[in-house]
């Protein structure tokens, strides 16, 4: 039987570091007889040396395209947008299953119109538990927490409305964590104090992950509001958002609730409020609950401000890759808790999780409306 191949693809989203296989899954993978494609890459944080000395043939970038449609393609983010029906079976973040976000019928429709399939990591569940096989939660938690801590410091130590300039990855946790500690020093040193952070969706991986930046910050935990779904179960606007310096959104966004905050609220007397981390990211979804801003941000230009507000500008950060912050660590993280189910790609179709996942990609594709399907 021959064997089956993986086509492990060049990120093409700007600033996008990250890999979905390493060279340790990658290893692991090509041991168990499996063929990896490695697509060069200038972007990944992985040299493409350190795949091809375990076993991986590196292949142009780009050729995902011309792969013959019995290739496993495996990538992280969103394709580019392009017109072209999808042959393959595709690995990968997808964000089209979320109905009312802009665009997402005219990338799902790619995969039917070309008879490919979608596996979408986000949707990847244990039949058992329901829960994800495999995210980068914690991570995006850890890394937006960081970036909303950097900019409130920016804003202690720079004039009224100055954007936070743009950032790059960085090579460990170390040295964000030591970057974010003299930023707050600085700011600690001009304002007096350092701030109060609110975490909403606190008790999920996102959240913990942004309490732990927080704390290895050094900011002290009674300044540290951690709230969940039972804090939330009131319905918001929540005063104590506009009475914090930061609030990190951290929650997953499955139907429509009260909003958290809005200019409505934002416009009350006495808000303390000047950073917004939407991690969510939920820019164009229409149930968003923090509808603040409409554009999503990058690392480039980390912060929109938002407009329309007396006092204290207040900006957002709302970058829909926040682990690319930590690429080496988030993806080796994130491919070793996904490597059992890559060695069922095989028997895909068989097995329980990779099922799962066609299920839901059919049952979406049921919904797409026949124009986009022509």
């Amino acid at each position: 039987m021959a064997p089956t191949i993986l086509h492990l693809r060049h990120e093409e989203k700007p600033l996008e570091h990250r890999s979905a296989l390493t060279p340790t899954t990658a290893k692991a993978l090509v041991d168990a007889g499996y063929v990896v494609n490695v697509e060069k890459s200038p972007a990944r944080i992985f040299n493409d040396e350190e795949f091809t000395t375990i076993g991986c043939s590196l292949v142009p970038t780009g050729s995902w395209r011309e792969a013959p449609a019995d290739h496993i393609i495996v990538g992280l983010k969103e394709l580019p947008e392009e017109e072209f029906p999808l042959k393959h079976v595709h690995v990968q973040f997808a964000h089209c299953y979320k109905g009312g976000q802009a665009g997402w019928d005219t990338v799902l429709s790619r995969f039917p119109r070309g008879g490919g399939t979608l596996l979408d990591l986000e949707f990847l569940q244990d039949p058992k538990t329901g829960r994800r096989i495999a995210a980068f939660g914690y991570s995006a938690g850890f890394s937006g927490s960081a970036l909303a801590l950097k900019n409130w410091a920016w804003q202690q130590t720079h004039s009224a409305g100055e954007p936070l300039p743009g950032v790059e990855s960085y090579p460990n946790e170390s040295a964000l964590v030591s970057d974010i500690k003299a930023d707050l020093e600085a700011a600690r040193a001009k304002a007096g104090r350092l701030p109060r952070v609110i975490v909403i969706g606190a008790l999920g991986r996102c959240g913990r992950g942004a309490v732990d930046m927080c704390l290895k910050a050094g900011i002290p935990d009674e300044q540290i509001l951690k709230w969940d779904m039972a804090e939330t179960a009131k319905g918001g606007p929540f005063k104590e958002i506009h009475e914090s310096d930061i609030f990190v959104n951290c929650i997953y966004l499955s139907s429509k609730i009260p909003h958290f905050v809005n200019l409505e609220s934002l416009k009350e007397p006495g808000r303390q409020l000047t950073v917004v981390c939407d991690v969510s990211a939920d820019t164009t979804n229409p149930n968003n609950p923090v509808p603040i801003y409409t554009v999503a941000t990058t690392f480039k230009e980390p912060t929109v401000p938002v407009e329309g507000l007396e006092g204290a500008p207040l900006s957002v950060i709302s970058i829909d890759h926040l682990p690319s912050l930590l690429p080496r660590e988030s993806s080796e993280a994130f491919s070793n808790d996904l490597l059992p189910y890559l060695l069922t790609l095989n028997n895909w179709q068989n097995e329980p999780v990779w099922a799962g996942a066609k299920k839901l990609f059919d049952e979406k594709v049921a919904t797409l409306p026949n124009e986009v399907l022509n």
